[in-house]
Order: structure tokens, then C-alpha cells, then sequence
């Protein structure tokens, strides 16, 4: 399938206090399948004859075809506690095997494993120099880093070896760290990702997002902190018992405003803020300033990119009838949910053709109208193009795109997967709106730009957002050797 969207970066999920706790991760990985689909895995924690056990179980693929079988949750991963991640590759090869998380170690302290949502800027500089002391690296995950840091550890107590370790590292990250008896949550100081605290009776959950603490039931409690990290004991029960450490006291507050944008389920609270809220917001801001009328007074019809602009399109269809535009929200695109990560097109020799599997357009709603399209972002634009010709097959009067951010101009180091800077179409044409509206074949086409996008934030929060891939600029040093491109950090 062409990929023309950032891909999402992992989800992380931990439980602890708990009988069965593998069958709650599993439900909790399953909500958050949206953040990685490329493999799975669950570790947890038991005890046999007093001694502590760690019990692993993994693979390549979606978690309902990972955990395939009622015996693996019930049997194989009992115990009290557990931790699991849902993986797509930031860092990594993203086909091995070994790089599938959650890591796993014994080592002096007892067992260990980590699971990682997000991208360590130095983890290139950090690996050279373990290396060197003799380290030996089983993957090519920047996540390792992290485990052999807390191996190596001179610190005495278990909590300050993670301490340690978390203030050698750079960049994007949430962990979920399960030792023998403890669960820990760890935030960077930039709190580029999201990260939750949630309770179920008298036991507590940690996960990327709330719609994994919603399908089992729990309640969200609070936002783990940017530059925190919590203890959680295996006889925790109150909010009182669980230990919160500070990793830094240097907090520069970078969401990123991707989350917002795609990445999230709408149903989820993110950065003390509802994701369906927010998206609704920016298609109001985009229809504000960027409207399409009828040029004979007919009325118009809005459309979306299913699923993940579904509501900034009721956001953006809400405000023209607000603004006395004839408008009406309508289905236009159906997608179809049942194409696996593994579909192959026979003698594909179209790139369209994966774009007609996956869409189709209702004719009846499109025929005759003027068409807008709401989508939140343009990466390559291929699917872009593809599905304007699609449209254009049902005869509408005109189609025009609005897109809820500005243009894509440059990569992520924070967590997100997007191509190198040359295959971005806003770079690809330097920027010109109105060729990249000729190559989509578009009537016309409009962004929300930088500052518009912000007039949807929270008020409180709006200087307190990463907007790297809209600006160039970076809120943290990068590690350029690993990159092309140099880029401008601040």
C-alpha cells in the first residue's frame, strides 16, 4: 500500500496490582492499535515458589493475530502485573524480529523490561560510547540504549539506576519500565508524547492514550508529568502509594501538535485535552479562513478523508452554516477497514489500484455538487492525487481540498515516520501552493498555516507545542550525523 501519511509512532500500556493482568494489556494494546501496527508483545510479572518470573510473548502483525489464542493471556502471561507495546519503526529495523518490544534483560537488580513510545536524538552518540565500553547490542532499537544505561548503572537502588539512565537521554520518550515487583512511568522533560495514569478498583494503568484506560473499564487520573517518573509497588492501592521522582528540573513544555492532528483516537484525552475538541476546532479555524462557496449560491458539500478527518470536517461544515454558507455534511468516501498490513496487489502495476481497494466514492452524493475535501495533512501527495481522481469520476461540479495543518516541510526526530525531506510535496515544489494544487488536480487548495492552526489550541497551552515539521525549527539538539540534512534547532 503507498503510504502518503506520517506513520504512527507505538503505544505503550502497563497494569499493575492486578490477577490476569496480560488480558487487560491485551484490551488496552487493541485501543491502541491506531499507534502502531507492525508488531506487538506483552511481558508480566509472577511469582512461583518465591522467586520472581518473567513471562514474554511477541510476534510481527496486529494484536488480535499475535495474542491469537485464550490460553496465551490466561496461562502463559500470569501474574500481577505487565507491560506492552504496539510497534511501528522510528528507529530500527522495522522487519526483525528482535527489535519487537517489550525488551527484556536479567540483570543484577532482577528482571527488567522496557517498552518505548518515541525517539532518542542521541541515541547514535550514547550507543557509540556503551559500545565501547563493551556493551553488546541484540538490535538496532534506540530502546536498548535505555536498557543497558540501567544495567550499567553504579547507582545502588533500582529507582536511581532508571533515574540515571533517563538523564543521559535525549529526545522523545514514554517508557513503561516492569521490574520483579514494580511498574514505572517515565516522561521526557519535553512532554512530547502522551502519557496517563488511570485506576481500576485497586489496581493502576499507564497507557499512551485514555481510550485503552475506556475499554477496560478504568478511570484516568492524571497526566503522568513531563520530566516525571512514577513508581507504582506491587501492594499499591491508593493514589497516596504510588512515588513520583522528578528526571529534570529543566521543563520546556514541546507537545507534539501531530497528536492532535492525526495521530490520536478522538475519543482520547490528551494534554489535559479532549482530541475530538481540538479537531473539531481546526476545521472551524479552517473553514474561517479558508471557506468554499457556490459560485451559483447551490449548496456545497464536505466531505472527508475517512477515518482521521472525520471531525475536523463537522468542525469545518458547523462554521459554514454558522457564516451562512449553504452547506451539508455528507458521506462521500467509504473506506474499507478490511485491508491487513500484509495486502499484496498481484501485478500491481498502478499505484492507484491500492487507493481504489481501500476507497470508493458515493456518486449519488458527489455528482453535480461542488465538492470540498477536508484532510489533516499532505506528506507525498500521491494518495492525495489518487483520490482526487476518484472523485473526479463521479462528476462533481468542482472538488477543493482543505487541509487542518500547514504544509509538511520537514522530518521528525520526536516519534514520527516522515519520508526524508526531498519527498515531502511542499518541498518538492518549494512551497508553491498553487503547483502542488495543479499536481493534486484540485480546484483549489488551502492550508491552515502555522498560526491559524494555533488559534484551535487550548489558549494556556499554545506556546507550549512542537511544530517542527511545519517550521524546521527543533526544540532540542539532534544528532545530524544521522541525518541528511542539517536543520535549525531553538
Amino acid at each position: 500500500m503507498n503510504r502518503d501519511k506520517p506513520k504512527c509512532h507505538c503505544g505503550v500500556f502497563g497494569i499493575q496490582g492486578i490477577e490476569k493482568p496480560a488480558i487487560y494489556t491485551y484490551y488496552g494494546l487493541h485501543a491502541l492499535q491506531h499507534r502502531g501496527q507492525e508488531a506487538t508483545g506483552i511481558v508480566s510479572s509472577s511469582i512461583k515458589n518465591t522467586k520472581y518470573l518473567f513471562n514474554i510473548h511477541k510476534g510481527i502483525g496486529l494484536v488480535s493475530d499475535v495474542f491469537n489464542k485464550p490460553e496465551i493471556l490466561s496461562k502463559d502471561l500470569e501474574g500481577f502485573a505487565a507491560i506492552g507495546h504496539n510497534r511501528y519503526s522510528t528507529t530500527g529495523a522495522s522487519d526483525s524480529r528482535k527489535n519487537i518490544q517489550p525488551f527484556v534483560v536479567n540483570y543484577r537488580m532482577g528482571n527488567l523490561a522496557v517498552a518505548h513510545n518515541g525517539n532518542l536524538t542521541n541515541a547514535k552518540i550514547l550507543r557509540e560510547e556503551l559500545v565501547k565500553e563493551g556493551a553488546i547490542f541484540q538490535t538496532t532499537s534506540d530502546t536498548e540504549v535505555i536498557l543497558h544505561l540501567i544495567a550499567r548503572s553504579k547507582k545502588e537502588k533500582q529507582e536511581d539506576q532508571i533515574l540515571d539512565a533517563l538523564r543521559k537521554i535525549e529526545g522523545a520518550y514514554c517508557l513503561v519500565i516492569l521490574t520483579n515487583d514494580k511498574l514505572f512511568a517515565a516522561r521526557d522533560p519535553h512532554g512530547f508524547r502522551p502519557l496517563s495514569l488511570g485506576k481500576l478498583n485497586g489496581s493502576f494503568l499507564v497507557a499512551s492514550e485514555t481510550c485503552a484506560f475506556d475499554v477496560n473499564g478504568a478511570e484516568f487520573i492524571r497526566d503522568i508529568k513531563p520530566g516525571e517518573m512514577i513508581e507504582i509497588g506491587k501492594d499499591a492501592k491508593e493514589i497516596d502509594d504510588i512515588i513520583s521522582y522528578s528526571i529534570s528540573d529543566d521543563i520546556n513544555l514541546k507537545h507534539c501538535i501531530f497528536e492532535f492532528i492525526y495521530f490520536s483516537r478522538p475519543d482520547s484525552k490528551i494534554f489535559g485535552t479532549n482530541v475530538d475538541k481540538i479537531r473539531r476546532k481546526l476545521g472551524k479555524v479552517l473553514a474561517t479562513y479558508h471557506p468554499v462557496y457556490d459560485p451559483e449560491g447551490e449548496k456545497v458539500i464536505v466531505i472527508s478523508v475517512p477515518d482521521s478527518s472525520n471531525t475536523a470536517a463537522i468542525g469545518y461544515q458547523n462554521q459554514l452554516e454558522k457564516m451562512g454558507i449553504n452547506s451539508k455534511l455528507e458521506i462521500g468516501l467509504i473506506r474499507s477497514h478490511y485491508i491487513g498490513r500484509t495486502f499484496i496487489l498481484p501485478e500491481q502495476t498502478k499505484r492507484e489500484v491500492g487507493v481504489r481497494i481501500k476507497f470508493n466514492t458515493v456518486k449519488g452524493v458527489l455528482e453535480g455538487r461542488t465538492v470540498i475535501l477536508i484532510d489533516d495533512s499532505i506528506v507525498r501527495g500521491t494518495t492525495s492525487k489518487q483520490l482526487v481522481k476518484l472523485i473526479r469520476e463521479a462528476n462533481p461540479k468542482a472538488v477543493h481540498l482543505r487541509i487542518s495543518s500547514p504544509p509538511i516541510v520537514s522530518p521528525c526526530f520526536y516519534g514520527m515516520d516522515f519520508p526524508s525531506k526531498e519527498e515531502l510535496i511542499a518541498n518538492k515544489f518549494n512551497g508553491n501552493i498553487e503547483e502542488i494544487r495543479k499536481y493534486l488536480g484540485v480546484d483549489s487548495l488551502e492550508y491552515l498555516t502555522i498560526p491559524e492552526m494555533m488559534e484551535a489550541m487550548v489558549d494556556h497551552e499554545r506556546e507550549h507545542f512542537c511544530t517542527a515539521c511545519f517550521s524546521g525549527k527543533y526544540p532540542t539538539k539532534v544528532d545530524f550525523n544521522t541525518v541528511k540534512e542539517e536543520y535549525e534547532p531553538y
